[in-house]
């Protein structure tokens, strides 16, 4: 199987910088996968919430997690930030694709890459939901302009 080509951090037009902690290496002196997922959840709702205008606390429509993927490529330690980048790979009615590159500071090259799926649905009932006008327009601005959207 061919390696995917590396993302270059210009591939990525949001960023917000996390700082690491402490507890976030391991014992192997790095920060350990299972981060890089909270890594990725923190720069996806921090859009949302501050982009999108996503209600955490009382919204009628909120997205649930369906699927998530991550590709290591070279080490992240404390107490170095990451730059975490986010753009929008698919756009669709109810559910988005996210895909994110985890970079180090001052680097071009991402330390990770992955993908995070939402699937909006009415916080009520779990059923599927058209996403949020507002949310829908944040997402729009980051998806890259050779994609396309659905409804």
């Amino acid at each position: 199987m061919a390696e995917p080509a590396i993302e270059r951090r210009v591939d990525y037009p949001h960023f917000l910088t996390i700082t690491t902690r402490w507890m976030d290496n391991d014992l192997y002196g790095h920060v350990n996968n299972v981060v890089y997922y909270s890594f990725f959840d923190t720069v996806i709702n921090q859009y949302l919430i501050r982009a999108g205008k996503l209600d955490i606390h009382d919204g009628t429509v909120i997205g649930l997690a369906v699927e998530t993927m991550c590709r290591f490529y070279r080490p992240l330690a404390y107490p170095d930030p990451v730059d975490a980048g986010l753009r929008v790979g698919k756009l669709g009615r109810t559910s988005v694709r996210y895909e994110i590159g985890l970079f180090a500071a001052g680097q071009d090259e991402p330390a990770a890459t992955g993908h995070f799926v939402h699937v909006f649905v009415e916080r009520s009932n779990r059923r599927p939901a058209p996403i949020p006008a507002t949310i829908r327009s944040a997402l729009a601005a980051i998806l890259p302009s050779e994609k396309h959207t659905a409804g």
